[in-house]
């Protein structure tokens, strides 16, 4: 699928967005959707020491030249929608460089300098929401898609950021993006979309870098998104359903994250044509991303994946209201 289209608004809510490990985003930006990054997430267990997940990365990396602005390679993508009819103006997300790429922690000759940030229709399963066997949603025609650069933050800088994580596993430490949009994201309320944002990597002048997108940690709600009835099945927990003996819950959004392939055209002209194939739905590791099977249940390898990311707006009063209401949810879950 392809589609042509252009390059890419104090929060009341300090309490939805406050976190001394998160200052990025602008005065007046505020959380409307939020899938938090497995950093060091401990289950629940009859052992002195519960153990610890760190959650793993897949790979959303693609080649090619920036003079000749175009790019292949594999993406990753997450479904989205929440309640408020506002536009993004700032994502958030983690992800990481694979271990082999690593050197004392830091990025690879300075790190990612560009990522695609695109959003696109939503594809649903063909077969019952509630029963994935039949099929799987994914993503469809890109609404609009961009590229932000390394480089400070301001409102509508089409930049981003790139700050180690404190606590995130050593052996590949896990990095929080944040980027300004240059062109908003109208979205309306209810409806799904997905998200999909690709490393954009020149080898010639960066080396073969890797980055990897980080999965969400399951364990934590999102009071934000939109949930059953509209559109179904929205936010859930999974486990109950699935295997009650499971020692945590599995908070999920509506389908899987997929990976597939992903041609990026960039036009003097500054239009972006995103081409993808071949959808694969992404399911969590067994003992990496929580336990594996034990003879009890059958291991989180069995739970379809969410990735980490955050998305903000800048909203209307009425708006602003019932974001606060999400976030006091938020609060008191973490409580």
């Amino acid at each position: 699928m392809k589609s042509l289209h252009v390059l890419g608004l104090c929060a009341i809510a300090a309490f939805v967005t406050a976190s001394p490990a998160h200052a990025d985003p602008l005065p007046g930006q505020v959380l409307k959707f939020q899938q938090n990054p497995m950093i060091a997430t401990t289950m629940p267990s009859d052992s002195a020491e519960p153990p610890v997940y760190y959650g793993h990365d897949e790979l959303s990396t693609a080649y090619g030249s920036h003079v000749e602005g175009v790019y292949q390679g594999t993406f990753m993508a997450d479904d989205f929608s929440d309640k408020f009819n506002t536009p993004v103006v700032h994502v958030r997300w983690w992800g990481s460089y694979p271990a082999s790429h690593i050197d004392n922690g830091a990025a690879p000759a300075g790190g990612v300098k560009r990522f695609l940030i695109s959003f696109e229709t939503d594809v649903p399963d063909p077969g019952d929401p509630h029963n994935h066997q039949d099929g799987f949603s994914h993503p469809g025609d890109p609404i609009l898609s961009q590229v932000v650069n390394l480089g400070d933050l301001a409102a509508g800088s089409g930049t981003f950021t790139e700050t180690p994580v404190a606590g995130s596993n050593p052996n590949e430490p896990v990095y929080e993006y944040n980027a300004e949009l240059a062109i908003p994201f109208t979205e309306e309320a209810e409806l799904v979309y997905w998200l999909k944002i690709v490393a954009l990597v020149d080898p010639q002048l960066e080396g073969q870098i890797l980055w990897g997108w980080h999965n969400r940690d399951y364990t934590l709600m999102d009071a934000l998104a939109a949930g059953p009835p509209v559109p179904s099945p929205g936010e859930h927990d999974d486990q109950p359903i699935i295997d009650p003996f499971f020692p945590s819950p599995v908070w999920h959004f509506q389908d899987d994250a997929v990976s597939g392939g992903v041609l990026v055209q960039i036009f003097p002209t500054g239009q972006i044509n995103v081409m993808q194939s071949d959808s694969t739905p992404q399911n969590y590791l067994d003992d990496i991303d929580g336990p594996g099977p034990n003879g009890v249940h059958n291991g989180i390898g069995q739970f379809s994946k969410d990735l980490a990311f955050e998305l903000y707006t800048i909203p209307e009063p009425a708006t602003l209201a019932l974001i606060a209401v999400g976030g006091l949810t938020l609060l008191r879950r973490r409580s």
